[in-house]
């Protein structure tokens, strides 16, 4: 359903997607807000006529008292400037009220996976009204350095959504999958941050009323389609709501940051060591703004910039996609048994375009008398574009599309989605909106305003636009204001921070990465010249020697360095 900003690592996408269509069965655990929504607009004939539309990241109807109660205090915390504002600081000092957390000891657990260990850390509901009562448990796992060599503290990775599980991550790809240097001289940790799988985990529907949710109309023809798509994300916030309480305030970047420096702390390292992909890239960064000086070698890989609001962030992407898939087209064009032709991308781009209103009308049979609509059918195709090696497994599931069999797309977006063998599905998508929504205003509020910002969705994705613009519509209908506004993040005083941006990277495009490098005042951009989303572990020589180099001797790679 809604596949717009989420931004997770290659790797937890193509190892997911990779399982699933190996018929494997995966474990999982068990999504942005706005205030009073102006109206549950539902599509009638008047407001999807109204092309007016107010100005992203335009202060909520009400006063400051609005958002009392809904986590970072707005009139005091960290967004207290004006959009566009650097993110102001946080006191040196641990405030008397968070001490204890501070202070806490961490009992460690054997986890069922050898080599791991598993804890749970506490952290304050709202660290501007801490309430043990109100306490959050995080998930916490770690695997200890291997040796040889002197340890270097604790390697903290996130591997992105907001909704990813980094202790999944950690068990399943990080503590195997990084070069062997760099586990050889650090903890490897993970924490799942609040509100995703093991820590207070974000809930908003069933199951069925999941599978229902993804299988709703994304590309509306009409009034009648418009309204279900508008009920659906009625329900899904509500039900978010409903089931999550007073957690879905207080599951903000900054929140989750905070928590951060409270597991830093405990684990003994005077500064922070981190490697974030995409989403983590924003979170990690978050982390710098608010303590500089806390900072020890950050590394940000897929980066976001945390200056753009929300419907710039959608527009981007979509662009972003629509790259991927013009370099995806280009290499199948070159293969006899391309499914799209072998003619140009643009071509490519149509066939794929009329396949989709094929099974918009007619939806395709797929695996256990389940159904691949076209909302499904495009989620399949874009979860390919996180990562190049993916796409042999695209052109089958297109080919086979194609021919009538829905299933190997199907598994392709039941990947994107985590949803499990069984039928369940992890939190992933209910974090993402949770996270999104508080951070920033929605990009639209209701249909008129999507209407009006197609032609440049459109522009941007003449395969995706259409569908990514009417995705950003979620956190409009959200029950919870949001808390943050867009930001520059100077984080002054930090020490060097390592930018990674992937040239033709889909969820997180590379002008990204250049601006937040150029942001953060100790920033130093590294720069992959290839296709996927991330580029730390994926296959780049030049990039995994620059990164190990950093995380080892905390020696920065050569400003503006390229690699291939």
């Amino acid at each position: 359903m809604d596949t717009s900003r989420l931004l997770r690592t290659s790797g937890a996408v193509a190892a997911t997607a990779a399982l699933l269509l190996s018929g494997a069965a995966l474990g999982g655990s068990s999504p942005r807000a706005s205030a009073a929504v102006p109206s549950k607009d539902r599509g009638d004939s008047a407001v999807w006529g109204d092309a007016a539309r107010g100005r992203p990241g335009a202060p909520y109807a009400g006063s400051a008292a609005a958002y009392a109660g809904s986590g970072t205090s707005y009139a005091t915390g960290p967004y207290a400037s004006e959009p566009g504002r650097p993110l102001a600081l946080l006191p040196a000092q641990v405030p008397s009220a968070l001490r204890s957390y501070y202070a806490q000891k961490l009992t460690w657990r054997p986890c069922g996976t050898s080599g791991f260990e598993c804890a749970t850390l506490i952290a304050p509901l709202d660290y501007d009204d801490p309430r043990p009562a109100d306490d959050v448990r995080l998930a916490v796992s770690r695997k200890k350095a291997t040796g040889p060599g002197k340890r270097l503290g604790s390697l903290l990775v996130n591997p992105g959504g907001p909704g990813g599980s980094a202790v999944g991550y950690l068990q399943r790809y990080a503590a195997l999958g990084y070069p062997a240097a760099v586990r050889a001289r650090y903890d490897m940790v993970g924490m799942d941050p609040r509100g995703v799988a093991g820590s207070e985990p974000v809930v908003c529907l069933s199951d069925a009323e999941m599978d229902a949710y993804t299988q709703v109309d994304q590309t509306p023809d009409d009034a009648g389609e418009i309204g279900e798509l508008v009920d659906a994300y009625i329900k899904f916030a509500e039900g978010c709501e409903a089931r999550s309480g007073k957690l879905l305030g207080h599951v903000s970047t900054v929140e989750a940051a905070r928590d951060m420096d409270v597991l830093r702390a405990v684990l003994g390292d005077e500064k922070l060591t981190y490697v974030g992909a995409s989403y983590g890239t924003f979170l990690g960064a978050t982390y710098a703004g608010l303590y500089p000086a806390r900072v020890g070698r950050l590394v940000l890989d897929g980066a976001l910039d945390p200056s753009l609001d929300s419907e710039r962030i959608n527009r981007d992407q979509t662009a972003g996609f629509q790259t991927a898939f013009t370099a995806f087209a280009e290499d199948c064009a070159r293969r006899k048994d391309c499914p799209l032709g072998t003619t140009t991308a643009e071509a490519a781009g149509d066939r794929l375009a009329a396949l989709f209103k094929q099974i918009d009308g007619h939806p395709l049979p797929a695996a256990k008398s389940r159904k691949l609509t076209e909302s499904l059918a495009t989620t399949g195709v874009i979860s390919a574009m996180y990562d190049e090696a993916a796409w042999g497994l695209l052109r089958a599931a297109i080919r086979a599309a194609a021919h009538g069999d829905g299933a190997p797309l199907l598994r392709l977006s039941d990947a994107y989605f985590e949803r499990e063998g069984n039928g369940g599905y992890a939190n992933l998508m209910y974090a993402n909106a949770a996270v999104n929504c508080l951070d920033l205003p929605p990009a639209f509020r209701g249909p008129g305003e999507v209407r009006a910002a197609l032609p440049a969705f459109e522009k941007a994705s003449p395969v995706f636009g259409e569908s990514l613009a009417w995705a950003a519509l979620t956190c409009g209908y959200w029950t919870m204001p949001a808390v943050g506004r867009p930001h520059v993040i100077p984080a002054r005083g930090a020490d060097p921070i390592l930018v990674v941006g992937t040239t033709r990277d889909p969820a997180t495009p590379y002008p990204w990465a250049r601006a937040l490098a150029s942001q953060l005042s100790s920033g130093r951009l590294l720069t992959y010249d290839g296709d996927g989303h991330t580029a730390y572990t994926r296959g780049s020589a030049c990039i995994d020697n620059a990164v190990n180099n950093y995380l080892l001797t905390s020696t920065a790679p050569p400003a503006s360095q390229k690699c291939t």
